[in-house]
């Protein structure tokens, strides 16, 4: 379990390193409402992005990004739902998944923009 967690923050670490290097504005991370999370939410341009982070040290079950499964998306837009109205954001709203999945030691990084819409 804690080596899971720790998979987990290096790769949100990464994450955030990417989305920076693309000229995303790193708003939260780890954003908690009741019991659901938000991993990072950015603003790229006109849009506010909340962005769920699935690391994997291998693909033996999958690619990481195939585990955001229906209640997955329904707890992102519930949490990000939460986070639009309490902070009266005025910008177009959009969920990104980002997936980190090593290869002989290497993280290899694909970002799905606009992955979902909602439930």
């Amino acid at each position: 379990m804690a080596y899971n967690k720790s998979l987990g923050k290096i790769g949100e670490d990464l994450a955030v390193h990417y989305l920076k290097d693309k000229g995303y504005e790193i708003l939260e991370r780890n954003w908690r409402a009741y019991r659901k999370e938000i991993d990072i939410i950015a603003i790229d341009g006109n849009d506010i992005v909340f962005v769920e982070v699935k690391t994997r040290q291998n693909a033996d079950y999958g690619e990481p990004e195939l585990s955001v499964n229906r209640n997955k998306r329904a707890h992102i837009y519930a949490a990000a739902s939460s986070y639009y109205y309490q902070n009266k954001i005025g910008l177009d709203v959009r969920f990104d998944v980002i997936s980190i999945l090593y290869r002989h030691g290497n993280p290899e990084i694909t970002h799905i923009v606009d992955a979902f819409h909602s439930i």
